[in-house]
């Protein structure tokens, strides 16, 4: 088993047991987007509300590769992407836009889990969108927004606009640039954006097959939709079930993310 952790000193005693617990699963978030293959080299970002602390949230170092990031060297931040506590790492204050707007304005959001996958930047880029094709695709569809491309999300002024197109969706497809995802825990963001890389992913295999594609009906994506949900909430949520065994997956492979 090789790590693949950096050697930086343990936080564990330096910070609540509430915010050590969701340190260790925003740092198995970071190893299992790497391990799916949804990095983008150190871009994009994965952030999560600080248990107990107003609107401050941790983030990925900037310039770390996701394959390498520990509990420990998650830095964190308020919601101006200003570090708020001693780190010897970097943030990138201007990717915190997105993360900021939707948690500022969702607080029932914990997680912000953002992608610039190649399926995902395929289908944003295509005018119908997602298409409601597959299984996949009948978890994603009722509860995802759409937001057209403005450019680098680097301006304030933007914000308003991402808030809107999300609204309560659980799933945004940013056109011409990517996916997202938020979640009341770490694991339902990640499931959630499973579901929707796996459904972009699927869509972009059948168009490339060059038949014709058979459409689900609208009254069938609906009655699945809500059978799929029933079950869900009665076992925890959308991550509930996956969650630990991604973690027994990583543990087995490297734990260092833990540390």
């Amino acid at each position: 088993m090789d790590s693949t952790a950096l050697d930086i000193p343990s936080r564990r005693d330096t910070v609540s047991a509430e915010e050590w617990a969701v340190r260790v699963d925003l740092a198995a978030c970071y190893r299992l987007v790497a391990r799916y293959g949804w990095d983008d080299l150190v871009f994009t970002h994965i952030s999560a509300r600080v248990p107990d602390a107003e609107d401050e949230f941790l983030i990925n170092p900037f310039g770390m590769f996701f394959d390498e990031i520990t509990a420990s060297s998650l830095v964190k931040i308020d919601l101006h992407g200003n570090k708020v506590e001693d780190s010897p790492f970097e943030v990138n204050p201007a990717g915190f836009v997105i993360h900021s707007a939707i948690h500022a304005a969702r607080h029932d959001v914990l997680c912000v889990l953002h992608t610039h996958t190649l399926n995902g930047v395929a289908v944003s880029a295509q005018r119908a969108g997602l298409l409601p094709i597959s299984q996949h695709a009948l978890f994603v569809l009722p509860r995802l927004g759409y937001h057209d491309f403005e450019g680098p999300a680097l301006r304030d002024d933007e914000k308003p606009r991402l808030v809107g197109d999300l609204g309560d969706h659980s799933s945004l497809i940013l056109r011409n640039h990517g996916l997202l995802t938020v979640g009341s825990t770490i694991a339902d963001a990640f499931v959630a954006m499973y579901y929707l890389e796996a459904a972009c992913a699927i869509q972009v295999r059948a168009q490339a097959g060059g038949g014709e594609l058979i459409p689900v009906g609208k009254d069938i994506l609906d009655r699945g939709y809500a059978d799929v949900e029933r079950v869900q909430r009665s076992r925890g949520g959308q991550g509930g079930l996956a969650w630990p065994g991604l973690r027994r997956r990583l543990d087995r492979v490297d734990p260092s993310y833990a540390t």
